[in-house]
C-alpha cells in the first residue's frame, strides 16, 4: 500500500466534523459495505468505484492489523472503467458498413447505412465488454489520520476527486475539503491574529512590467494559493543567499536545499511553462533568466533535514502537495513497528513543512515583507545587496 511502503505522494484534505481518534471495526465494516465490486451502481459513463484493502487490486478483506496503523486508516479507492480501444470500434464499423453497402449501385454507403453501421459496431463492442476484457482498474492510495482528521490522497486529479467525494460521503457520512497554500496560510496565521492579513494579501510584484500582480493559474479572486508560488521563490532566494537553515516556531530548525527539478511558468500567461532537471536546477542560468523575466515556480524538488530526519520530494506550489517523497530509513523489529514508524515519519514531514511555511507566513504578514520583497527584487535584477 502506497503510504505504508515505497515513496509517498499526497495532497492533503481536511475531513469535516469531529476527529475520529481511534479507528476500529466499525470503520472497516463501512469500507466493506462499499468495497469494489460489491456496489453495482455504475455511473452514466460506465465507471464503477469502490474501496479495496491494499494488498492487491482485488483485495477487499479489510482487517485491523492491515488497515489501521498508529491511529491512521490506510485503504485504497479503486476506479473500474471499460476502455474499449477506439481502433477496434473503427474496425467493427468498417466491417458492418461493408456488409450493408456491398450491393449499392453507386458503390458508396448511404447516410442511413453509416448510422446503422456505427450503431451495430457499438452494440458489438458493448457485448465484447461484458466479459471484462476491456476493464481498466486504477488504484488511489488514501490515509485518514485519526489525530489530525486529515486525509492524504495520492491523486489530486479532478476526475478522481469527483468519484471520491460521493463515495466517501456515502461510506462515512462525512465530507472533506482541500488544504491548499491559501487555506493553510490562513489557518497558520489565525493563532497569530493575522488571518485578515492573509485575506487582504495580493500577489507581490517581483519584477516590473505590465500585468505584474496577476496569477493566471489562480483565477479565483478569493484564493490566496499564489502564496505557495511566493513561498517557493522565497526559499530559492534565501538558499541562493546562503541562508539555507531556518529557525522554526517550535524551537527546532530545518535545512533546505532545492534539488532535482524546477518548473516555472509566467503568471501573466504571456509565455509558456518550462521544467528543468539537474542536481541543482535553481543554479542553472536558464532558471535565473526565467525567473528574472517574471516566471514563478510552480513545482520544485526539495531536500529538507529536521531533527536528524532527511526527506527528498517534489512540492507543488498551489496545493503544497508532495510527490515521490523519500522517507528516512525505517528500523524496527516487526512489520507493525516499521509501519507505525512510517506513519510517524509522514506526520513529521507534514509538521516540518507546515512549520517552514509558517516561517514564510510570518515574514509575509509582517511589516518586514516590504524590505524582504525589496531584497528579492534586487536579487532578481542581479544587483548587489
Amino acid at each position: 500500500m502506497g503510504f505504508l511502503s515505497g515513496r509517498v505522494s499526497y495532497t492533503r484534505f481536511r475531513v469535516k466534523g469531529r476527529t475520529p481518534g481511534t479507528f476500529g471495526e466499525a470503520h472497516l465494516e463501512k469500507l466493506a459495505d462499499y468495497a469494489a465490486g460489491k456496489q453495482k451502481a455504475v455511473s452514466a459513463d460506465g465507471v464503477e468505484v469502490g474501496w479495496v484493502a491494499g494488498d492487491h487490486v482485488l483485495d477487499t478483506e479489510f482487517d485491523l492489523a492491515k488497515n489501521v496503523v498508529n491511529d491512521a486508516l490506510a485503504f485504497q479507492l479503486r476506479i473500474d472503467q471499460n476502455k474499449p480501444p477506439a481502433d477496434l470500434l473503427r474496425a467493427y464499423t468498417a466491417i458492418e458498413l461493408k456488409g450493408l453497402s456491398q450491393h449499392n449501385p453507386s458503390g458508396h454507403p448511404s447516410a442511413r447505412q453509416k448510422r446503422e453501421a456505427r450503431e451495430a459496431a457499438r452494440e458489438r463492442l458493448e457485448n465484447d465488454s461484458k466479459d471484462g476484457r476491456f476493464l481498466r482498474r486504477k488504484l488511489v492510495d488514501m490515509m485518514w489520520d485519526g489525530r489530525s482528521n486529515e486525509m492524504l490522497i495520492s491523486s489530486s486529479a479532478v476526475t478522481v476527486l469527483d468519484r471520491l467525494y460521493p463515495l466517501f460521503h456515502d461510506t462515512f457520512s462525512a465530507k472533506f475539503e482541500p488544504i491548499t497554500a491559501g487555506t493553510l496560510a490562513f489557518d497558520l496565521a489565525e493563532p497569530r491574529q493575522q488571518g485578515k492579513l492573509v485575506d487582504d494579501a495580493r500577489p507581490s510584484a517581483f519584477v516590473p512590467g505590465p500585468g505584474t500582480g496577476d496569477v493566471a493559474w489562480v483565477p479565483d479572486e478569493t484564493s490566496r494559493d499564489f502564496l505557495g508560488n511566493e513561498f517557493l521563490l522565497w526559499l530559492w532566494n534565501c538558499t541562493d543567499r546562503g541562508e539555507d537553515t531556518f529557525g522554526l516556531s517550535d524551537g527546532s530548525s530545518v535545512a533546505v536545499m532545492l534539488a532535482r527539478t524546477l518548473t516555472l511558468e509566467d503568471p501573466r500567461g504571456q509565455s509558456g511553462r518550462g521544467s528543468l532537471t539537474s542536481d541543482g536546477p535553481a543554479r542553472l542560468p536558464e532558471a535565473r533568466r526565467a525567473v528574472q523575466s517574471g516566471k514563478l515556480p510552480r513545482k520544485c524538488g526539495l531536500t529538507v533535514v529536521r531533527q536528524a530526519d532527511q526527506y527528498e520530494f517534489t512540492l507543488s506550489a498551489e496545493t503544497l502537495g508532495v510527490s515521490a517523497a523519500k522517507l528516512p530509513a525505517i528500523e524496527g523489529d516487526s512489520e507493525y513497528v516499521r509501519r507505525s514508524e512510517r506513519v510517524d515519519k509522514i506526520r513529521h514531514l507534514i509538521e516540518t513543512m507546515d512549520l517552514l511555511y509558517d516561517a514564510f507566513g510570518q515574514v509575509r504578514c509582517s511589516d518586514g515583507w516590504t524590505k524582504e520583497l525589496h531584497k528579492m527584487q534586487k536579487w532578481l535584477r542581479g544587483a548587489d545587496e
